[in-house]
């Protein structure tokens, strides 16, 4: 049986007085990736930062309705969200490394949460960027400047710097999207393999790479969910004209 990771029910987002998200209800299941597709300020991105209380930081946000996190509302007054970000991890558009070493971009989650046991941040370090598939190419110069990489090595540092602090849920707005071809087929790669320790949300505007690396894909347009389903039916078969047309490139 497969479990639901991420429940949203009503969910409603307000920018001010604009409404950014309309009645939003999906469930995302557990170790799978779920791709978020749709033309730009769809509201894809705003979904996705909900769902680790990122847009707690923009003042003028209300939300209304209830996001679930293993049956936990996330909104609930209770909730710490320093430890929410990390069991929801984020990796941004843009991959943006501390200007530190690569060993201690990697560790600098576990040494804030209280870890600064030399012997286990090097474990942790060597596991992280291995799981990121990058450790073969570091191993050497775990000293040196992250900012010496190259942006894809950048991109899945951020990825291990993520997983340092042991996530159950990777966020990941639009990872590869400033990344060359091959990069982009690393960072695919690697989410593939992710998936089977991890449940990865992912926004993309590339309706190939939504079609390689999902198992379930979620249409948005102009701030409401239009059509939610297995990948395979969205690409092939989708229910919704407006989901067709977007797929097959007649609008957006």
């Amino acid at each position: 049986m497969i479990l639901q990771k991420i429940r949203t029910e009503n969910m409603y987002l307000y920018y001010g007085n604009k409404m950014a998200l309309n009645n939003v209800s999906i469930s995302i299941p557990e170790k799978q990736v779920t791709a978020l597709i749709g033309p730009s300020g769809c509201g894809k991105s705003t979904f996705l930062r909900s769902l680790n209380r990122m847009n707690d930081l923009i003042d003028s946000v209300k939300i209304e309705g209830n996001i679930f996190v293993d049956d936990i509302n996330i909104y609930d007054k209770n909730i710490d969200v320093v430890n929410l970000r990390k069991k929801v991890g984020m990796v941004f558009q843009k991959s943006n490394p501390f200007a530190k070493s690569i060993f201690d971009n990697v560790a600098y989650g576990p040494r804030i949460n209280g870890n600064n046991n030399k012997s286990e941040l090097k474990e942790i370090v060597e596991k992280s960027l291995r799981d990121a598939a990058i450790w073969d190419e570091v191993k050497d110069r775990l000293h040196d400047s992250a900012m010496g990489l190259s942006g894809g090595q950048q991109q899945r540092l951020c990825i291990a710097r993520t997983l340092a602090v042991d996530p159950e849920i990777i966020l990941m707005d639009e990872p590869a999207s400033a990344l060359d071809p091959i990069s982009t087929s690393k960072i695919e790669e690697l989410i593939f393999q992710l998936k089977e320790n991890f449940t990865i949300v992912i926004v993309t505007h590339n309706m190939q790479q939504a079609a390689r690396i999902s198992d379930n894909t979620a249409f948005f347009y102009l701030g409401e969910l239009i059509e939610y389903n297995k990948t395979k039916k969205i690409y092939t078969n989708p229910d919704k004209k407006q989901t067709e047309d977007y797929i097959s490139g007649r609008f957006g």
